[in-house]
């Protein structure tokens, strides 16, 4: 049996996280690792492993996630200064849990490049 899926355990409640926005479609969280002051992750609610594997009838949770991602980082007072928002797709990417996840990235001034 596959290990499950750490998303898909803190949207089911069964793991801790700092849930900052839930509705049917999507969970919102701090990420356990940020890599800068606000450093939420955005989840579809339904388990999709990447955005090659999103189905046409993803498009209206995709099209969410954005919409989320802009209220959250309104509410971080990011609208002025700016944020980054970043799914990656694939290991080359850096893609490390295969549940389609956004990050919204933001409180500092960024470098271009990933790292």
């Amino acid at each position: 049996m596959p290990d499950p899926c750490i998303f898909c355990e803190i949207i089911a409640g069964r793991l801790p996280a700092a849930v900052l926005y839930q509705d049917e479609r999507i969970t919102a969280f701090q990420d356990a690792a940020p890599i800068a002051p606000v450093h939420i992750l955005l989840v579809p609610n339904h388990h999709i492993p990447s955005v090659n594997a999103a189905a046409p009838e993803d498009e209206a949770v995709l099209g969410h996630l954005i919409t989320v991602a802009r209220q959250l980082a309104q509410a971080q007072n990011l609208q002025e200064s700016g944020y980054r928002l970043v799914i990656n797709t694939g290991p080359n990417a850096g893609q490390s849990v295969f549940h389609l996840h956004m990050h919204l990235i933001g409180g500092r001034k960024m470098p271009f490049h990933f790292k």
